[in-house]
């Protein structure tokens, strides 16, 4: 199993910056793709970006919503993912979830595929 706890959420102008750390705790960190999510007030939990990382290298992608604006970076040494979010739009406020699954089958943007979950950050973004 991983453990996951996140930081680095808060309040923010738009067109401000945040960076969100999730960091890992129990199996090897390499072992693991990790997820980013987000819930907005009254809306489903939705797909943010995701970032593998194998010995044959590593995969990242975006939500459109989203892509060009955020950015996905690994540090296996210090067990940690970081999500650096720029350009940050009201409409970006949200719970934020990092998730943990092993490699394989199933989808990387599904939330369902994900069995390991942080317990959020808040991101609000004022007008």
């Amino acid at each position: 199993q991983v453990q996951l706890v996140e930081s680095g959420g808060g309040l923010v102008q738009a067109g401000g910056s945040l960076r969100l750390s999730c960091a890992a705790s129990g199996r090897p960190f390499s072992s693991y793709a990790i997820g980013w999510f987000r819930q907005g007030p009254g809306q489903e939990r939705e797909f943010v970006a995701y970032n593998s990382w194998t010995w044959r290298g590593g995969n990242t992608d975006y939500a459109d919503s989203v892509k060009g604006r955020f950015t996905v970076s690994r540090d296996n040494a210090k067990n940690t993912v970081y999500l650096q979010m720029n350009s940050l739009k009201p409409e970006d406020t949200a719970v934020y979830y990092c998730a943990a699954r092993t490699y394989g089958s199933g989808s990387y943007y599904s939330r369902n595929e994900y069995p390991y979950w942080g317990q959020g950050a808040q991101v609000t973004v004022s007008s």
